[in-house]
């Protein structure tokens, strides 16, 4: 995978860019695949032909439904938390029992208003 931003290889799946200190995929100079520069505006990557999506830039691919059910029913438990990736503040929901109701209220209304985030940050819209 390559930065997005400045076209450096990046090894694994690094929260941010070493080279720039950019978020990997919140450029759109150059291609993920590839590290090929790219236009802005287009769609695929010239070079090797690998989709660039904008979406992938800010949209997380889980389920806003399914955080925004989970969250109602087993806020309590965090067991949304768990879906997202976000292992810590999971466990922490269970130990306090979703803060006492509290925090379990916070995380349904964020969750319905569209501006929970995954672990990688990026917003969860997609119902």
């Amino acid at each position: 995978m390559f930065c997005r931003n400045c076209g450096k290889e990046l090894i694994g799946n690094p929260d941010m860019c070493m080279s720039c200190g950019a978020k990997p995929l919140s450029g759109t100079s150059f291609c993920k695949a590839c590290g090929g520069t790219t236009n802005p505006l287009s769609e695929i990557c010239v070079k090797c032909g690998a989709r660039i999506s904008k979406v992938e830039n800010n949209v997380s691919p889980k389920s806003r439904l399914a955080i925004t059910l989970l969250s109602f029913f087993l806020g309590f438990l965090g067991i949304h938390r768990f879906y997202l990736g976000r292992i810590v503040s999971g466990i922490f929901m269970i130990l306090t029992l979703g803060g006492l109701g509290v925090w379990e209220l916070v995380d349904f209304i964020i969750a319905v208003s569209g501006n929970f985030k995954d672990k990688n940050g990026l917003k969860v819209t997609n119902w």
